[in-house]
């Protein structure tokens, strides 16, 4: 009988162990979900530097090519050489 005591006592701490180690292993989980929450907030913004503004040189204006437009023809007419009167 010696040994089924020996066994069970053995089984019971075995069993609070296991429970042991969950208990460390759900505080771990709880403490990984708070951190992964805080990462997602964003950072503080920090001072912006004053940038130099460079001034662009005026860029070349190219000379806009006037459209010729052909003027057409009149042609003469003849005037009648007949004179009334």
């Amino acid at each position: 009988m010696s040994v089924d005591v020996n066994s069970q006592s053995f089984n019971e701490d075995m069993i609070a162990e296991i429970k042991k180690i969950q208990d460390e292993l759900n505080e771990l989980k709880n403490l990984e979900v708070k951190i992964s929450k805080k990462s997602t907030k964003k950072p503080a913004k920090k001072t912006a530097v004053e940038k130099k503004t460079v001034q662009r040189k005026p860029a070349k204006k190219t000379a806009v090519e006037k459209k010729t437009v052909q003027r057409k023809v009149v042609r003469k007419t003849s005037k009648s050489k007949k004179k009334s009167r």
